[in-house]
């Protein structure tokens, strides 16, 4: 999954960042809210982290401008605004949620899960589908109940496929999740992943679809 996460707070960046991609996200940080609305503009994310006192361009006011693009992607506020009306002010501008500074980094993780699996349509916390069973929370994935192990980045690719039966990925969107900006992508990294999830999974979980890309059939 691809975040972007706007903070200006050095220390906290650093500390967030780490923390995301130690969770295996790829992660694109910002510093200033120009830089943010440039980034939303230029590239598709699954979630945004979004801090409000920022440089150039207060965080709501880039929290109106995607929503005013039509842009749907879950927005988590990230703040030290902590009065009613102002996270009154937030939820309104069209966040999905708000989470107060000082935060524990444990509950942001159980935010962003939540808000990714809401955004991915489903509720239940674990889900299954063709025999393959997904915790996105511990990021365990067992084939008729057997401990699967996977890499990084094969988790990368798989979740985004599973949680959604029936869409097509291509392989430039399924990049997109790999790889934050400053990453070396590589040019078969996708079918690399996908083969390797072909052989720890099944053979008919993952789907190519010719000329477009990858999909999981639905039941």
């Amino acid at each position: 999954m691809r975040l972007l996460l706007l903070e200006d707070d050095v220390m906290i960046g650093e500390t967030v960042l780490d923390l995301l991609r130690a969770e295996q996200y790829a992660v694109d940080w910002v510093k200033d809210g120009d830089a943010a609305d440039s980034a939303l503009r230029a590239q598709q994310y699954d979630l945004v982290v979004l801090d409000l006192g920022v440089p150039r361009r207060d965080g709501l006011e880039v929290l109106r401008s995607l929503r005013a693009r039509k842009q749907r992607m879950p927005v988590l506020i990230a703040t030290a605004r902590d009065s009613v009306q102002q996270r009154i002010e937030g939820l309104d501008a069209g966040a999905d949620d708000y989470v107060l500074k000082p935060y524990d980094l444990d509950e942001l993780l159980a935010r962003i899960r939540a808000l990714l699996r809401r955004a991915s349509g489903r509720a239940e916390p674990v889900y299954e589908h063709m025999g393959v069973s997904v915790n996105p929370a511990t990021r365990e994935v067992t084939v008729g109940g057997q401990p699967v192990m996977l890499s990084a980045r094969e988790w990368a690719v798989l979740e985004p496929l599973l949680a959604r039966p029936g869409m097509v990925l291509s392989r430039a969107q399924l990049e997109e999740k790999l790889y934050s900006w400053k990453d070396e992508i590589s040019s078969n990294a996708v079918e690399v992943y996908v083969h390797g999830l072909r052989k720890k999974l099944g053979a008919d979980l993952i789907r190519n679809v010719r000329g477009v890309g990858y999909m999981v059939p639905k039941e």
